[in-house]
């Protein structure tokens, strides 16, 4: 008979590898921080449901991203955390003003960061006699970390472009589709691009009453300049 018990009072990880090489040039991207019934490097398995209180009682707002679990260094927000029939999906958001939510990305995009690792205390679970397999039944879920190292080897990142110029110096076509599709940019702003760089986006600084060139597309620069020192 499986034992049973309550509340581990000290905080885990678990960590789900994913493939972050298809995050969107704005940061977004989406996948599995958990999947169900599926044992783990630690002999864990977590149950369907385990997620459901904590995520009734916070939602994805209370719950925090951050790299590599320090408390010091959130990357941006979850915008979505839901339980499905495969496990825990997430949308995040990656805050692009943030240099190591930047840094992140690039990293992604590269390969070099292979995982998310959620940070929980389990709260009610039962552990099997004879194999050792612990299954969480109910988790009070803290954090979403993006990480270098997976443990569950299930879950991935389904939805981060990949890059577009991989194969060498894009045609003036391609450049401009990337900076419409990929990068953010209005069409006017990409053909401002294309004819006089950046003199021709400080043409279209009234073209919202109010706002500076640099209010309106700073971000999107940012997100760009990032997104092609990993494509070219």
């Amino acid at each position: 008979m499986p034992q049973f018990a309550t509340m581990d009072s000290h905080p885990e990880l678990k960590f789900t590898a994913l493939d972050f090489s298809k995050a969107a040039a704005d940061g977004a991207f989406q996948g599995y921080a958990s999947v169900f019934n599926a044992e783990d490097l630690t002999h864990d398995v977590v149950a369907p449901g385990a997620f459901r209180d904590t995520l009734a009682e916070r939602g994805a707002a209370g719950v925090r991203m951050l790299f590599q679990h320090d408390a010091n260094q959130p990357i941006g927000v979850w915008t979505e955390i839901r339980e499905d029939g495969r496990g825990l999906f997430v949308k995040g958001q990656l805050a692009l003003d943030v240099a190591k939510a930047r840094e992140t990305l690039s990293l992604m995009r590269a390969g070099a960061l292979d995982g998310l690792s959620i940070g929980f205390k389990a709260r009610k679970f039962s552990r099997n006699p004879k194999t050792g397999v612990r299954r969480l039944e109910t988790v009070d879920l803290w954090e979403i970390s993006v990480v270098t190292f997976p443990m569950l080897p299930g879950a991935r990142v389904s939805h981060v472009k990949a890059a577009p110029f991989a194969g060498g110096v894009p045609t003036e076509r391609e450049f401009e589709r990337w900076l419409t599709r990929d990068a953010g940019f209005s069409r006017s702003e990409a053909r401002a691009v294309l004819r006089s760089g950046l003199k021709g986006l400080v043409a279209l600084r009234d073209a919202g009453p109010g706002l500076s060139v640099e209010d309106r597309l700073s971000s999107r620069i940012r997100a760009a300049i990032g997104l092609l020192r990993t494509s070219i």
